[in-house]
């Protein structure tokens, strides 16, 4: 389905029954990542799944874009669909959006997932991801595609599951590069540790044991600086945490939010 939020053509798809529950995802993808979970949380919720601007069948402006702003066109989809309140799961940059979502409109949230994502840049976070906006713009996404791939999975899963890694990276290397950079920029500004501090929405935290792109330590400061949340480290996953340990992924998120 498709609407105008914000003067932004954005794609989203909703399915299953019950309390709602929006799924954000990864820079680099869509809301194809997220079947999995889908399949699962459909049977108990009404799952909202949508394009982030520049990303899948959402339309890509002129960057650079700031959290805020993404943040913003998930609000604007919610107001649109007249959904009041709304469970929140989000994976890294999906995460990062949530955050930013919860600091500024934190009454349309109840539970909270952040997975593989961070609070705050690193020193060197802007210079970093700049380096990456300029490689997709000089050689295109399909440049992107193996070293991406390589930080988002542990070598034992590349080996095994050759689909997967398929599939993913047709998603990196169809992501608009407009859309790519514009989010580059934003993801080197993020600065949330200080704003989630007021927050008290019940929240999950999750992180891969091997995610190296967003490392654990990320996920321990947004733990340590979100009052009551809850703090899941996945064993044998990298960045992509939902797809490389689907059944303890899903049994996590299935019993943070029914418990």
């Amino acid at each position: 389905m498709q609407a105008t939020i914000n003067g932004l053509d954005t794609h989203y798809e909703i399915t299953g029954s019950g309390p709602w529950i929006t799924l954000s995802h990864s820079l680099a993808c869509s809301s194809e990542m997220w079947k999995p979970q889908i399949e699962v949380l459909k049977a108990h919720f009404t799952v909202l799944c949508y394009d982030t601007r520049g990303h899948g069948k959402t339309q890509a402006t002129p960057g650079p874009y700031t959290l805020e702003q993404l943040a913003d066109d998930a609000h604007g989809l919610l107001a649109h669909l007249k959904i009041e309140k709304t469970h929140w799961m989000g994976l890294s940059m999906g995460g990062m959006i949530g955050q930013v979502l919860a600091i500024r409109h934190p009454e349309c949230l109840d539970k909270v997932i952040i997975a593989d994502s961070t609070g705050k840049a690193p020193p060197n976070g802007v210079a970093m991801w700049e380096e990456r906006a300029v490689l997709a713009r000089s050689k295109g996404m399909a440049a992107l595609v193996e070293p991406t791939l390589g930080r988002w999975f542990t070598q034992p899963f590349h080996q095994s599951h050759p689909q997967v890694l398929k599939e993913i990276g047709a998603l990196i290397a169809a992501t608009p590069v407009e859309g790519y950079a514009a989010c580059c920029a934003a993801i080197g500004l993020i600065d949330n540790l200080e704003g989630i501090t007021k927050l008290h929405h019940p929240a999950l935290i999750m992180v891969g044991d091997q995610d190296f792109a967003t490392p654990i330590a990320a996920s321990e400061a947004i733990h340590k600086n979100w009052n009551g949340s809850k703090l899941t480290v996945i064993k044998d996953a990298a960045h992509l945490s939902n797809l490389e340990q689907v059944k303890v992924y899903n049994e996590t998120v299935v019993n943070f939010l029914r418990g």
